[in-house]
């Protein structure tokens, strides 16, 4: 058993940890063609997005809107999703980033500041390029709420770590 445990931990410090950066690397290119999008282009697929989820919320209800009913929610809850889109792209850029920063020893306050920081530059850059993008503008709202994202999804990878390296993870800790 010691030795499938040394196996296991050689494994992972060897293949895999170097590897735990390709998601951040393929969530920024995602944020960066969302951004890409010229305004109307953007604007018809998170509507489109908000339509799915009040039909979704409908279904789930059971409250067999209208047509017309479904078209006013999704005027009314337009925005929300668009926002809503921001703050869930930065919390899985956050989560994607401060993992492999986790996993490579980094903890607490160096954590939160560095791939905040990280995630806070990303996001105005990502504003800044959309000012060169023809019907969209940079937002300092968005920003933040960026950055939020990014925040709670450092929270959320330090908690996961902490729990996971006191539980399951544990003998995989040990030296």
């Amino acid at each position: 058993m010691r030795y499938i445990l040394l196996f296991i931990k050689t494994l992972l410090r060897t293949i895999l940890k170097p590897l735990s950066f390709v998601p951040a690397i393929v969530v920024m290119v995602m944020i960066y063609q969302f951004s890409a999008q010229g305004g109307a282009d953007s604007s018809a697929l998170s509507y489109k997005v908000t339509k799915m989820v009040v039909r979704v919320a409908d279904e789930v209800l059971d409250k067999d809107l209208s047509e017309a009913q479904i078209e006013a929610y999704v005027k009314k809850y337009h925005y929300h999703v668009r926002k809503l889109g921001h703050f869930t792209e930065y919390f899985i850029l956050a989560v994607t980033v401060a993992f492999p920063l986790y996993v490579y020893g980094m903890r607490g306050l160096p954590l939160v500041l560095f791939a905040g920081a990280f995630c806070v530059g990303f996001a105005c850059l990502d504003e800044y390029h959309q000012s060169f993008v023809a019907g969209r503008t940079p937002s300092k709202r968005d920003v933040v709420i960026d950055s939020c994202g990014a925040f709670l999804g450092i929270l959320v990878t330090r908690i996961i770590g902490f729990i996971g390296r006191k539980t399951i993870f544990a003998p995989l800790a040990k030296k």
